[in-house]
Order: structure tokens, then C-alpha cells, then sequence
């Protein structure tokens, strides 16, 4: 619902507009002064000023300058008596989008308005897509060879162009945000807003008033009317990181916008209707969640419509060198190293070690070792085998992530080596159970059995 900022020295007509333009759908706030409608513009959500040319004050033509001098995006239409046409035209030289002269046509200023309306969404689109494009080539592409995100490759390209509820699970650093992206830029919904929130990062009462918007007044420090991420995503996407953490109480809210779309800001009454597709994340099992009462039911079933399952990096060690290859590329030219090589025993190193922190952990390993390294080429003690390997790991194994004894041959022969004696521990560890093996190496049973029939793993 756009909001428009109404501005007279008349109340009568502030009530008469607002009435016309309540009619036409749209969310009027009104002032008689300009100094006030200067501090509201500054302080509120606002999409569109329209004010008349005479009050006494800080007048019509006043006010267009300072707006545009704080807000230079923000649309301004002037309403100008008969003989006021000479300064309306000055007034649309410094800024102002259009003018209408009384007594006009309620037909041409509703006209107006929506012309200019969609004339700033489409500055802020553009602008809004420049910035998204440098975004999103900042990670370039989602990496992996591997069988599991074979899978998942496949999932996007069916799911992304419905407007379907998409759960996408998995540990912290697996790129959980760059599945939501490649669903929302290869969908009919590309070319408008993606907006992202963590629901961890955030008290509840900020967490609510983050999603949903509140209205002045609401609570403490509510100054003036904000709306929420909901609003401002309308016709695009949400990307709800971390939906476990979300407490029960907003989780009913999250459920209305799922089943009706529509939802209210707090300390609001008025029912607001928006068209945005949600895609949720989580590193929690929202399965267990609900078990233990801490996730509602209803709620998972509307988001799970479909899951997104993506595996932690220790259980696909095939896609290690192209994600290195590609972070060193990245890092080295931020360095300004471009002959920066990685040696294959340092390569091999990182296909030992068990990336707690997943692919995000294995990126700032190689831009840690990208800067401090000696030479043009990272060897084994450039990387930080602390910081990776966990303090009880290493407890265990002593110097075992450095002393490994690798099978001889070229990388990929030793991966495969790596990756089927791991299966095979885990299989033998689980008593040949396939699904605890599965949980064990975080990996699905299907992609399980996939590797015992790769590696020709049977059961004694």
C-alpha cells in the first residue's frame, strides 16, 4: 500500500482527499503546515507529497526544496491556483514531478499520482538492480560438481519459477542465502525486491516490528509510521533466515501472511494485503522443533512445501578444489597477487580437515592465507590449521590433519580415497544402518547409497 503525505492549510480539503485517495487504495497522512510535513517526509515511510503552492509559513515551493535536498528520489506534485501556473513551472525546475491547477479533476489527479508513483519504482528498481547485480556477482556462482548439489541444481531450476513456499536446510556456511537467490533471480519475480533477515539477530519486539512494520506511537521510540520488510517486498521475495529461531508468538503472524497474505503493523488495525513469496532457512531440525513444542505444526508444513537440503562441505570433498580454485582466484586478485597458486599439498590439506564452518569457513581460510603468505604459491603452513580444526579434534588426533598419510596418485584418485573411507567408517560405526550413517556424514540416505555403489561399499 503506498503512502501519500497530503499537505493544505485547509482542512476541509485535507478531509476531502483523504477520502478520494482512501478510495483509490491508497494510505494518506496529513499535515497543514509545511515544517510539519518536513519533519514527517524526513521520518516516515513516505511514497509521494502532494501539497498546495500557498501556506502560510513554509510554503508549497519551500518545502519541494527541502525535500529535495534531503530526498531527492521522493515525488512531489504541487497543486496551484489558476495564476499560480508560472510558479508551478518554476516549481517543476527544482524538482517537483507534475502540478495540478484548481479547481481540477479528481480523474487527472489520481492519474498523476499513479504516473508518478511508477515513475520513482522505477528509479528505485534500477537502482535497486545495480546494486543487486555487484551483490550478487560478489559470489558469482553456486559451486559444486558433487552429486548432492547435482541434486539441488535440479530442485532450483524446477521450483524457481513457482510461486511455491521453499524450506531450505543445512548447516551454517553451506550458502543457504545463495539457494534463495538463485530461486528468486531465475523466477518471474527477478526484476523485483529480494530482501533478506536473519530472525536470529533480533529481540522479538524489533523482530516483529522488522517484519510487519508499526505505526507511530506503537511503543517507545516509535516516532513516526515504518513499514516492514512484508511491505517493501511486495511482488518479490523474502528470505527468512535462521526461522527456527523465531519466537511462537510471531510465528502466528508468519502463518496469516502464509495462508491470507495479509497482516497488520504494530499498534495498527488496518489490513494490509501484499504478494510476496517466502523462501525459509534453517540449520535447526524443524522436525524435532515441533516435537518439543517450540516450532508450531501448522507453520512447518506451510513453509516445508518444498525442501531444499543442502550437505555440509566434510561430506562432499569433491567440490573442495573447484570452491578453492575459485576463492583463490578472488583473493588474489583483491590482493593484486594474480600469479597466487595453491600448492597440492596444501590443497590436499583442506580436503582433510573437517570444515566446521562449511564452505563460508573454507573461503576465509583461503583469503586469510591469500594475504599473509610468502611467495606466489599457498603451502601447508599458510593455513590456519587452528582456527578450522576444533579444539577437541585435535585433542584426538593430535597432529593427524597434518601428518595424514595421503594415498599417492593425482587429486582426484586421493579425494576418492578420502571420501570412501569415510563412508566406511561411518557405515561401520552406525552397524551398517544407512540411515544413521547418513546423519553421521550429513548427507541424505539416498546420496548414501549413491556412494556405496560409487565406491562398491557392501555390508560383511
Amino acid at each position: 500500500m503506498k503512502t501519500i503525505l497530503v499537505v493544505d492549510d485547509e482542512p476541509n480539503y485535507l478531509i476531502i482527499m483523504s477520502e478520494l485517495l482512501g478510495e483509490e487504495g491508497f494510505e494518506t497522512i496529513t499535515t497543514d503546515n509545511g515544517r510539519q510535513a518536513m519533519e514527517i517526509a524526513e521520518s516516515a515511510d513516505i511514497d509521494l507529497v502532494l501539497t498546495d503552492m500557498q501556506m502560510p509559513g513554509m510554503d508549497g515551493f519551500s518545502l519541494l526544496k527541502s525535500i529535495k535536498s534531503s530526498k531527492p528520489n521522493l515525488p512531489v506534485i504541487m497543486i496551484t491556483a489558476y495564476g499560480e501556473v508560472e510558479k508551478a513551472v518554476r516549481a517543476m525546475q527544482n524538482g517537483a514531478f507534475n502540478y495540478i491547477t484548481k479547481p481540477f479533476n479528481n480523474d487527472e489527479l489520481v492519474a498523476s499520482i499513479k504516473k508518478a508513483l511508477e515513475h520513482c519504482a522505477l528509479a528505485k528498481e534500477n537502482t535497486r538492480l545495480q546494486n543487486e547485480v555487484r551483490s550478487r556477482y560478489g559470489f558469482d556462482h553456486i559451486i559444486g560438481k558433487n552429486q548432492a548439489m547435482q541434486e539441488i541444481y535440479d530442485l532450483i531450476d524446477k521450483v524457481a519459477p513457482t510461486p511455491s513456499t521453499v524450506l531450505i536446510a543445512g548447516e551454517s556456511g553451506t550458502g543457504k542465502e545463495l539457494v534463495a537467490k538463485a530461486l528468486h533471480y531465475n523466477s518471474p519475480r527477478s526484476k523485483l525486491p529480494f530482501l533478506s533477515l536473519n530472525c536470529a539477530a533480533l529481540p522479538e519486539t524489533l523482530l516483529e516490528s522488522e517484519l510487519f512494520g508499526h505505526e507511530r506511537g506503537a511503543f517507545t521510540g516509535a516516532i513516526a509510521m515504518r513499514k516492514g520488510k512484508f511491505e517493501a517486498a511486495d511482488t518479490g521475495t523474502i528470505f527468512l533466515d535462521e526461522i527456527g529461531e523465531m519466537p511462537l508468538s510471531l510465528q502466528a503472524k508468519l502463518l496469516r501472511v502464509l495462508q491470507d497474505k495479509s497482516f497488520e503493523r504494530v499498534g495498527g488495525n488496518k489490513t494490509i494485503k501484499v504478494d510476496v513469496r517466502i523462501v525459509a532457512a534453517t540449520n535447526k531440525n524443524l522436525k524435532k522443533e515441533v516435537e518439543e513444542n517450540r516450532f508450531r505444526e501448522d507453520l512447518y508444513y506451510r513453509l516445508n512445501v518444498v525442501s531444499i537440503v543442502i550437505s555440509p562441505l566434510r561430506s562432499r570433498i569433491d567440490d573442495i578444489p573447484l570452491l578453492v580454485d575459485h576463492f583463490v582466484k578472488k583473493y588474489a586478485s583483491q590482493a593484486g597477487r594474480p600469479d597466487l597458486q595453491i600448492t597440492p599439498e596444501a590443497l590436499r590439506l583442506l580436503a582433510k580437515l573437517p570444515w566446521p564452518g562449511n564452505v563460508r569457513e573454507l573461503e576465509n581460510t583461503i583469503e586469510r592465507a591469500a594475504i599473509l603468505c610468502s611467495g606466489t604459491k599457498i603451502a601447508p603452513a599458510d593455513i590456519n590449521i587452528e582456527a578450522v580444526t576444533p579444539a577437541d579434534t585435535q585433542r584426538q588426533h593430535g597432529d593427524e590433519a597434518i601428518n595424514y598419510a595421503l594415498p599417492a596418485g593425482k587429486l582426484p584418485e586421493v579425494l576418492d580415497a578420502i571420501e570412501k573411507q569415510m563412508v566406511t567408517e561411518a557405515l561401520t560405526k552406525a552397524g551398517f544402518v544407512q540411515t544413521k550413517a547418513a546423519q553421521q556424514l550429513g548427507i541424505t540416505k539416498s546420496l548414501l547409497q549413491y556412494k556405496m555403489r560409487k565406491y562398491k561399499i557392501k555390508k560383511p
